[in-house]
């Protein structure tokens, strides 16, 4: 019985780790990075993290499925991070040219 219940506890951390993964995955998408929400969530997800990885619970072979679910979504997670960041380097670079080209207009006058 003790057994089922540390089962129920460790699949209960996978699963809060996951939709903590999902809320991260779908800030990253919208491109919506407010830093509290995004601390908060980076801080939840770390301790689980820090759980998890001391319980050795992904080592357990029914934890296997969950062990695959959260390296997709930790990859998934990944490419959205870097997508946002091509974009904002983009949209930074865009917006540097545009100080530059204001900065030499306004020399100019």
């Amino acid at each position: 019985m003790a057994a089922d219940k540390q089962i129920s506890e460790f699949s209960s951390q996978l699963t809060q780790l996951q939709n903590l993964l999902k809320r991260q995955i779908e800030l990253a998408r919208q491109g919506s990075f407010d830093s509290f929400e995004i601390e908060t969530l980076s801080k939840q997800a770390d301790s689980l993290v820090e759980k998890i990885t001391q319980a050795g619970i992904l080592e357990l072979p029914e934890f296997k499925n969950q062990r695959k679910q959260l390296r997709k979504l930790y990859n998934t997670l990944s490419l959205a991070i870097t997508a946002q960041k091509a974009e904002t380097t983009v949209k930074l670079s865009h917006l540097r040219k545009t100080k530059k080209t204001l900065e030499t207009y306004r020399s100019n006058i």
